[in-house]
């Protein structure tokens, strides 16, 4: 797939996404799929894939190294010139480790943010910090 044939989010939705990312603790991670779901982009894995592919990495705060796929691997791509060794190394950095078959065990280092429950243990909202206002943002 060409960039020509990809259609660009608004740039408001990938700070939504930024944002989200910029949670993700040291010694954590998240997947495409959970961002998107945080960020009330259901079934948007991909879009996800596409703003954290825009990151300055030399100049961002966003630890875009900390989202990978559902199967608790890193996404390789030929388009990241060499992002895929660098993502590998700052996890590691971090204290992750990766199995012989290059997966993180999710249940171990998958982050879990702050939930609101119901009485029966329903999720009602996700708690996530927006940095800009100190305040938090609800996400149901």
């Amino acid at each position: 797939m060409s960039w020509n044939s990809i259609e660009l989010a608004p740039v408001s939705t990938y700070n939504v996404i930024y944002q989200i990312v910029r949670q993700i603790p040291k010694g954590k991670v998240a997947t495409y799929g959970q961002v998107a779901d945080l960020a009330n982009l259901y079934g948007k894995a991909r879009l996800v894939g596409y703003a954290l592919y825009r990151v300055d990495i030399s100049l961002s705060d966003v630890p875009w190294h900390r989202v990978i796929n559902a199967k608790g691997e890193i996404s390789q791509s030929p388009s990241r010139y060499g992002a895929d060794n660098l993502q590998l190394s700052l996890l590691e950095q971090e204290g992750i480790k990766f199995n012989p078959e290059g997966k993180i065990n999710l249940r171990e280092y998958l982050w879990q943010p702050s939930l609101s429950l119901d009485d029966s243990g329903e999720v009602l909202e996700t708690a996530i910090t927006n940095p800009d206002n100190k305040n938090s943002d609800r996400l149901t």
